[in-house]
């Protein structure tokens, strides 16, 4: 078979990556829901958050584990199998990837063992310190991250020496404004994925004490709290335990959901300016107009856009995406199009580094397919977590869930709306950006920008390629069945399997100095 190495490589990159970030939003957000459950423990001493803080501190530890070990192929993949782009953007990578080593990830791993064996031993206030301090540290790591892909998106602060770009200004590169918008845009999305974790294991559990008939519902309609001696932890404040994070999960995907919403409406106006063809084709616009299309069928495959029908479109919409009114009109893929070509030419340079495809012709406009129903994908599934979200807290009013089975059902499948809708914002915003891996700066820094296809390593065969990929997906699948098995199994356990103390007494657990509890919590 004649196979494509930079195709290979894109579609290992892709794999590995995605995987790898159906875990980052979750350690963000859940992270930060827990420091602040803990927190509500060491200010009011309530039983209940010192369980809802080990429960779902179990779980996050689980995540954050795995996100760890899947992360570290990242660092590889850059040296190993894009050389040729890590030699240009190394000078500009060098600062944000290093702080993000020595001071974020610093932060982490040193004060996330402190709060996983510090349970009895430290202070209460420098336990919960630990914590805050390891979720600082993930939400700084985040933004350094952020930095580095964002310059890739929109290059700043640097100058074309010897074909490679050296950074110039720091400053200009930390404060990008794409990097701005696109961090808080991510912290909005792990929020919304933290909180729709929460609200559907929560309606689990409530829905298992009303089946089991440990709550019921009384004549006005109002929950009444029953308690079970003979099942671990089946008591009063189990029932808070799960009423209150339902709730609180709720509120955050709700408040998460309005500042996705804003700072998208944020990104897309920078996204209009910064790669205007990307933003043409999320909207299968493929000439000049104001119309947002809610449908498009048919096929978008040539760059004419001949193929492609809008069923149903809203007046101005698209204009107040891009301009922020309604009357502007907004260029299209056939006006861009010419643009493109006279700024950055026809066809790839006669270059040794575009190995087979030295010579071809470029393919400015990103699969449509792809960028169309991304973003709408996004944007649906947002929605969606939102709703539940809303819903749940008009049906839990009275204290509990409903008792109807679809509707538990409906909330667990509703805990992978956010992961859906960040998965597919990143995918529209990656590959929205070829044939570019560092997309063109279109009011400043000419020259800086560079195609994938020279951003392979030149020495790697097809096959390296092929069999790298195959082995990290198998690896990675290997990993999501242990992760899932894991979390699966410690969600159904509920609160007794983060705090084994409830099955031994009725009394209320207390944190001792017992190295079997702390393991047991870690492990």
């Amino acid at each position: 078979m004649d196979l494509d190495p930079v195709l290979i490589g894109r579609w290992q990159f892709g794999i590995t990556t995605v995987y790898h970030f159906w875990m980052v939003p979750l350690t963000l957000g859940l992270g930060m829901l827990v420091a602040i459950l803990q927190t509500m423990y060491h200010r009011t001493g309530n039983e209940m958050y010192l369980r809802s803080t080990k429960f779902f501190g179990k779980l996050f530890l689980i995540n954050f584990i795995m996100g760890v070990a899947t992360g570290l192929v990242q660092e590889f993949q850059f040296g190993m199998a894009w050389s040729e782009y890590s030699r240009f953007v190394g000078d500009v990578f060098g600062a944000p990837l290093a702080l993000e080593a020595l001071l974020a990830f610093f932060l982490e791993s040193t004060f996330i063992g402190l709060w996983i064996f510090g349970w009895g031993r430290l202070p209460r206030a420098i336990h919960l310190g630990s914590l805050w301090f390891a979720v600082i540290g993930s939400w700084i790591s985040a933004y350094f991250i952020i930095v580095a892909n964002s310059w890739m998106q929109h290059p700043v602060g640097v100058e074309l020496v010897d074909g490679k770009a050296v950074m110039t200004d720091v400053w200009a590169v930390m404060t990008n404004n794409t990097a701005i918008a696109a961090y808080t845009h991510t912290l909005c999305g792990a929020l919304a994925v933290g909180g729709s974790f929460l609200l559907g294991i929560s309606w689990y559990h409530l829905y298992r004490r009303r089946k089991d008939g440990i709550d019921t519902i009384g004549p006005d309609g109002k929950v009444v709290v029953g308690s079970a001696p003979d099942l671990p932890g089946r008591d009063a404040i189990d029932h808070q335990v799960w009423i209150q994070s339902l709730r609180i999960g709720a509120i955050v995907g709700l408040v998460a959901f309005v500042g996705v919403a804003i700072t998208g409406d944020i990104q897309s106006k920078l996204m209009f300016e910064q790669q205007p063809m990307k933003m043409a084709s999320a909207e299968a616009a493929c000439h000049d107009g104001t119309e947002f299309s809610v449908l498009t069928i048919g096929d978008p495959s040539s760059n004419d856009c001949d193929g492609v029908e809008n069923v149903f479109e809203i007046p101005g919409l698209l204009s107040f995406l891009a301009k922020g009114d309604f009357n502007t009109p907004v260029h299209g893929v056939t006006t861009l199009l010419p643009d493109y070509q006279q700024k950055y030419g026809t066809h790839l340079p006669e270059d040794e580094r575009y190995g087979e495809h030295s010579g071809e012709k470029i393919d400015y406009q990103p699969i449509m397919i792809v960028t169309y129903w991304g973003f709408r994908m996004m944007i649906g599934f947002g929605i969606l977590a939102a709703g539940v979200s809303a819903l749940a807290l008009w049906l839990t009013r009275k204290g509990t869930v409903p008792a109807s089975p679809w509707l538990m059902r409906g909330a667990l499948l509703s805990i992978t709306a956010p992961f859906i809708a960040n998965s597919a914002g990143w995918i529209f915003t990656e590959m929205g950006r070829q044939p570019f891996v560092v997309a063109p700066n279109p009011a400043q820094l000419d020259g800086v920008y560079m195609f994938t296809q020279a951003a392979l390593s030149p020495q790697l065969t097809p096959a390296m390629l092929l069999f790298s990929l195959i082995s990290l997906s198998l690896v990675y699948g290997i990993l999501m069945v242990v992760e899932l098995r894991l979390l699966i199994v410690y969600i159904r356990g509920g609160v007794a399997s983060a705090m084994p103390e409830v099955t031994k007494t009725n009394h209320t657990p207390r944190i001792t100095n017992d190295e079997d509890d702390v393991l047991s919590f870690a492990y």
